[in-house]
């Protein structure tokens, strides 16, 4: 029978000569009988008790006692809170290079066992505060699985270290905005003192603001808020907050936001949110089809010097031809061309460079043209587009430059494109001459 099993397993455990292995074993064995539900569970639990006094080392003891203790809990909860207690003191006792490490073992020990209250109580003494503000955010994280924002908000008070404030914040924010208990977000996000975990606050009350489809003036008193957060953490909480909104595709409230903006700031937002978004095409063109004339011009530079860094990408092409079409940037124009003729979109690249005046940008757009014509042995329509440039000066460069690869091309060299660089040598030693 099991009853006869456990019997012989204990009288087996009674041989062992280590009490701490031995008041372990007890306490292994009891919990496997509670979950048979044997009515003696309790009484290996007992011997592992009368072992543990028997432990001369105090590390060994402490140790042995939150062992059993937790293979206790697990039996019967109300019934291992001696045991603990135990433990505590008599890590209080002990020096302070064991006592925080044994510390956490009993707090650990307590979180494991979901008993929070006497894990909170313990994780005061804890000296070290990078281990304490470590333990306390893990039960305040506890507390938030249970629903229980009351007690979280009790362990946030005792959490004094950052980032784990502003991490215990940002937890406790979002099960606010899961409740849409916008009034309490808003108490919260001046508590910030973190820059960054203030920034994904903002981001992610984005993303409920336009789930919970609240009317605009929420968002206005958000973007309040985030202004009058400016002076004390900085400009990138509001740079998150209008970001996540232009993900969540409230676009026409963003660039109302960015007009209230003074120049430098509104920059810099700008910056921030094309950046953000730059990997997501449909995004970022519903948003520069929505700029004023001035924001277009200095989001049209980013956008292309950002896309020029990477390969061409087909989706990208039609924002592309927009922003090459309306910059009056011409040197917006040429970078257009060179991307759309990496694409072989080579209408609306040939359209857009005919548009360019300045010789020296004109030579770089036809030049772009030219280059990747010749990639694709198209050497008629190579040199066709060097002849779209009539200065005196800058066609007959160009002209020079293609036929000059059209030979290394047919030598079966790889073609450089170095059109730009070339150039600017170009021009340095025609102003130097």
């Amino acid at each position: 029978m099991k009853g006869d099993i456990y019997n012989k397993l204990l009288s087996l455990a009674r041989g062992i000569p280590d009490p701490y292995v031995r008041a372990i074993t007890y306490a292994r064995i009891g919990y496997q009988m509670k979950k048979k539900n044997h009515p003696k569970y309790k009484e290996p639990f007992a011997m592992a008790l009368n072992a543990i006094v028997s432990i001369n080392n105090p590390i060994l003891m402490v140790d042995a006692l939150l062992e059993v203790g937790t293979f206790l809990g697990k039996a019967s909860p109300e019934s291992s809170r001696k045991i603990f207690t135990r433990a505590y003191e008599i890590i209080l006792e002990l020096p302070p290079r064991v006592k925080d490490e044994l510390l956490g073992n009993l707090v650990g020990k307590l979180i494991d066992l979901d008993n929070l209250s006497d894990a909170l109580f313990y994780v005061t003494s804890i000296s070290d505060p990078v281990r304490r503000n470590d333990f306390l955010t893990r039960i305040l994280s506890k507390y938030l699985e249970k629903g229980n924002l009351r007690k979280a908000h009790l362990v946030l008070d005792n959490i004094d270290l950052e980032p784990w404030r502003s991490i215990a914040l940002f937890e406790i924010l979002k099960a606010h905005l899961s409740r849409e208990e916008f009034g309490t977000v808003i108490g919260l996000l001046p508590k910030f003192k973190s820059e960054y975990w203030l920034g994904e606050a903002m981001k992610a009350l984005a993303g409920h603001l336009k789930r919970a489809e609240v009317p605009e003036a929420t968002y206005e008193k958000f973007l309040d808020v985030a202004l009058e957060l400016i002076p004390k953490v900085g400009k990138d909480a509001l740079k998150s907050f209008l970001l996540g909104m232009t993900i969540q595709g409230e676009i026409d409230f963003v660039i109302k936001a960015l007009s209230k903006l003074s120049p430098d700031l509104r920059k810099y937002v700008l910056s921030g949110i094309v950046s953000a978004i730059i990997d997501r095409p449909e995004i970022l063109k519903k948003f520069v089809e929505k700029l004023p004339k001035e924001d277009f011009e200095f989001v049209a530079g980013i956008v292309l010097d950002s896309l020029l860094k990477s390969s061409p990408v087909g989706e990208y092409g039609s924002l592309v031809e927009q922003i090459g079409t309306l910059t009056s940037d011409e040197r917006y124009k040429a970078k257009a061309v060179r991307y759309l003729s990496k694409l072989h979109m080579y209408d609306a690249a040939w359209k857009i460079a005919s548009s360019i005046t300045d010789s020296y940008l004109r030579s770089l757009a036809f030049g772009g043209i030219a280059i990747e014509k010749l990639k694709e042995n198209d050497i008629g329509g190579a040199i066709d587009a060097t002849l779209e440039v009539k200065d005196s000066r800058w066609g007959p460069w160009l002209f020079g430059e293609i036929l000059a690869k059209i030979a290394e091309f047919s030598s079966g060299e790889e073609i450089q494109e170095d059109i730009e660089e070339r150039a600017e040598r170009q021009q340095r030693l025609w102003d130097e001459s």
